[in-house]
Order: structure tokens, then C-alpha cells, then sequence
């Protein structure tokens, strides 16, 4: 595999071998306390390595959550470096959810720290917030080409604030995420076999029969398992790009924690009623 391979190749690649599941690695407090380890940076290691054991060699992608780290300070971050390194040797793929988004040198910097092979952070690919207008995004879409990574970008998301911004309708007539769906478009076209640039769709915002989804990327799709979307609710919601979501479980993997055979065996079900949902069987 080249260094610099597209990560919609890697992503696509990794999907078709291991299935097309996301576990989040979200060590929040309630839930480092519920498998009984205490709110430092000793029980954010414990929790991490524990995941990562249990699920990397197994699920196509892993997707940590910065801030639950980054709350502990430089010891924090220090722990979610080795996790990515740690997911990625055991050959998962990371995308590292950070929903960074900024202009200029800031979202260059950003860029840097996730998306630059050579950085403590470099991950496969990072979330994004294109609110300050998706060309604020350049400089992270110029640096995961380069070193082969990828982009999701907050297009639907299942809070109920988002639709304030992402159903606004701009002067042409469009709502704003169509426009970020329509930006993808343009930043995947003719990539094969998928590409790089893809969109965070919730799996519980509702009928999206108005929105073209079929962006030639992947598609995040958080919200199955505890926040009541099942896999065999995604062909109703994603229609012809169901091929191309990245389903996205959190809490209902890792409450099934601290045993290491328990989290596999959640993640495997999950897995399969994914791989059978998409399949249409």
C-alpha cells in the first residue's frame, strides 16, 4: 500500500474486508466511571487500550473523540497519540472527530496537527465544520491530498440545533448543506473507487429523500445504537448511497465494557447486522 493511497481507496478497501462499521472511542466521564475506573488520565489509558485490544483488528474504522482527551491537557493528548498509533498498527482506519474549522494559517495549523503524515496526530481522516463557508476548508483538503487522508464534513447532524444553519436556504434557492453535498461532489468527481471528501449524515435526522447523497464519498452516519437508530434503518434513510455509509456506534459498543470479549462480541453484531442491512437481506 503506498504511503500517499487516498484514504477513499484505503476506506473502501477496508469497508469490503472487514464491513462497514465505525466504533467511537468516547471516554467521557459517566462512562469511564460505569466500567468502575476513576476520571484521571490512568482510567482514559486503561479505557483506550482496552477498546483498542478489543476492536481495532476487526472493524474497518475507529473514531476517537479529541476532546475526551484533550480535556486531561498534554497528558491527555499524549494518550490519544499512542491510541491512534495503536489503532492504526492493528490496521483499523483512525478518523479522528475533532469538528475543526477555522480560516487561514488557523485552519492550516489544524490541519498540520491531523493531516500531515509526519505529525504526533496524523490521522487517516478528520471531521470537519465547514460554517465559516466550505472554502475556509482548502487548506485541509490540500494537505489530506497530499498525504493521501481524508475529510468528513458536517453536512446533516442529528442535534437539534443543526438544521438552523444546515436547512437555511441560500439566495439560489438551495439549503446550506446541499451546498456542502454539492462541494463533495466536486472535490470526489471521478475518483475511483470512492473518494476522499465525505459528509457526516446522522442516521436519525429524518427523510433526506430531498437531499442528493450519492457525493461519490463516504458517508459518517452516527446516531445507530443508543441514540435509536438500528442498522436496518439505514437503507430507508441513505436510499442509493447506502452503499457508502460509514455507520457510526458508540455507547452501544463500548457499554458493553470493561470485557474485552463482550465489547467483541457487540461489535460483531453489530457488524453483521450492518453488512446485512446494506445488503439487503
Amino acid at each position: 500500500m503506498s504511503a500517499n493511497e487516498p484514504f477513499g481507496a484505503r476506506l473502501r478497501r477496508a469497508m469490503d474486508e472487514r464491513g462497514p462499521l465505525c466504533v467511537g472511542i468516547d471516554p467521557h466521564a459517566s462512562l469511564l466511571s460505569a466500567w468502575g475506573l476513576n476520571d484521571d488520565v490512568n482510567g482514559l489509558e486503561r479505557f483506550s487500550r482496552t477498546v483498542v485490544e478489543a476492536i481495532a483488528d476487526r472493524v474497518a474504522v475507529v473514531k476517537p473523540q479529541s476532546a475526551f482527551f484533550e480535556r486531561f491537557g498534554s497528558r491527555g493528548v499524549a494518550v490519544l497519540e499512542r491510541t491512534v498509533e495503536e489503532t492504526r498498527a492493528a490496521g483499523a482506519l483512525v478518523v479522528m472527530d475533532a469538528k475543526r474549522g477555522d480560516i487561514g494559517s488557523t485552519m492550516a495549523g489544524y490541519a498540520q496537527a491531523f493531516l500531515h503524515k509526519d505529525a504526533p496526530l496524523f490521522s487517516d481522516a478528520l471531521t470537519v465544520s465547514p460554517y465559516l463557508g466550505y472554502g475556509s476548508l482548502a487548506p485541509a483538503v490540500e494537505l489530506a491530498r497530499e498525504n493521501g487522508a481524508g475529510l468528513f464534513v458536517l453536512a446533516l447532524t442529528s442535534n437539534p440545533e443543526g438544521p438552523e444553519v444546515q436547512h437555511a436556504v441560500r439566495a439560489d434557492g438551495r439549503t446550506v448543506a446541499a451546498t456542502v453535498l454539492a462541494h463533495l461532489a466536486a472535490e470526489n468527481a471521478g475518483a475511483e473507487p470512492l473518494g476522499s471528501f465525505g459528509a457526516v449524515v446522522g442516521a436519525t435526522v429524518g427523510d433526506l429523500s430531498s437531499y442528493d447523497l450519492a457525493v461519490n464519498g463516504p458517508l459518517l452516519a452516527p446516531g445507530v445504537g443508543a441514540q435509536g437508530a438500528t442498522p436496518a434503518d439505514l437503507p430507508a434513510v441513505f436510499g442509493r448511497a447506502v452503499g457508502n455509509v460509514v455507520p457510526n456506534v458508540s455507547r452501544g459498543v463500548l457499554r458493553h465494557g470493561p470485557d474485552v470479549a463482550a465489547l467483541r462480541a457487540a461489535t460483531e453484531e453489530f457488524a453483521r447486522e450492518i453488512r446485512a442491512a446494506v445488503a439487503g437481506t
